[in-house]
């Protein structure tokens, strides 16, 4: 069965022990300006979520198994906050293997200069140097050590990975060039910082068999869980914010016999500690960007 569950993924008490293969996520970026602004109170706050869910993850994630989070440092009014070295040595003090980390590239023409780098054209000196940020971490952490022999040969043939993709694609180096989701003004995705399929479709491929269930613990618009569908997989999301509910059914097709996923196909949980946060955070993202103008001018 697949599920939907708008609260936190603190607690996952909706899954049993061991029943999750994959897990792919992007948490929330810590108060991000144009993203999650004023999300959390402090950076403790945003650690402290980080350890309950990496403590979930531990429980209802099988033997061996992999979870995958993009994520990256956070500027908060130019403050730079270790993003990537914090959740890394969270998990790895909850027990997980720190497998590896791919940096994921994007194209260098879809970067505009942004305030950090502009300092430098106005004061091209040493020590004004700020670079613009092309990248983010792929981290994957590993829950002990997988036992290749308990898939059967079926399941490994039926889950195989096309090695022309592999090669073509170069999913063997420790970069990924990949185009990020563009703000189009008519996305799906307005206003949410979704990560693009390519990435959700490599570490599913390269992580996971046909028929094991994927979970995404910060769901936002379900490219996780579409991908999970799209590949065979069962899908589990948590999503705390309420608002992004027609969102993500929209994505998934559920209702829409196109997709053949309709509403009886998932379980969708609405628990007492889901919140409404999406009109609140875009006012807060114009508010930001109205500041940003005035001081640029």
């Amino acid at each position: 069965m697949n599920k939907l569950v708008f609260g936190s993924s603190e607690d996952m008490h909706e899954l049993a022990d061991k029943s999750v293969h994959l897990v792919v996520t992007s948490p929330p970026y810590f108060n991000a300006p144009f993203d999650y602004p004023d999300l959390f109170d402090t950076y403790d706050q945003f650690l402290n979520l980080m350890r309950k869910v990496a403590k979930e993850i531990k429980r209802v994630l099988d033997d061996g198994r992999i979870a995958c989070f993009v994520c990256d440092d956070t500027l908060v009014n130019g403050s730079k906050f270790p993003v990537v070295a914090d959740i890394t040595r969270i998990f790895f003090e909850e027990g997980f293997k720190y497998r590896d980390k791919i940096v994921w590239v994007k194209p260098e023409g879809y970067i505009r200069i942004s305030r950090r780098s502009g300092v430098m054209l106005q004061h091209p000196y040493p020590m004004y140097f700020y670079p613009d940020n092309l990248q983010e971490s792929i981290l994957i952490f590993q829950n002990g050590n997988f036992d290749y022999s308990k898939i059967p040969n079926s399941i490994k043939e039926e889950s195989k990975i096309n090695l022309d993709e592999w090669s073509k694609d170069k999913w063997f180096l420790s970069v990924w060039k990949i185009t990020n989701v563009l703000p189009f003004s008519n996305r799906l995705e307005k206003g949410i910082a979704a990560f693009p399929e390519e990435i959700a479709y490599r570490l599913i491929k390269l992580f996971s068999y046909k028929g094991e269930t994927v979970l995404d613990p910060f769901l936002g618009s379900g490219t996780t869980l579409k991908v999970a569908l799209d590949l065979g997989r069962k899908a589990v999301g948590y999503e705390l914010d309420l608002e992004l509910l027609d969102v993500i059914k929209e994505k998934l097709g559920i209702g829409k016999q196109a997709r053949l996923v309709d509403a009886e196909q998932f379980d969708i949980v609405i628990r007492d500690d889901a919140k409404h946060l999406r009109k609140e955070l875009q006012r807060r993202i114009t508010e930001q960007k109205s500041v940003t103008k005035k001081t640029e001018k």
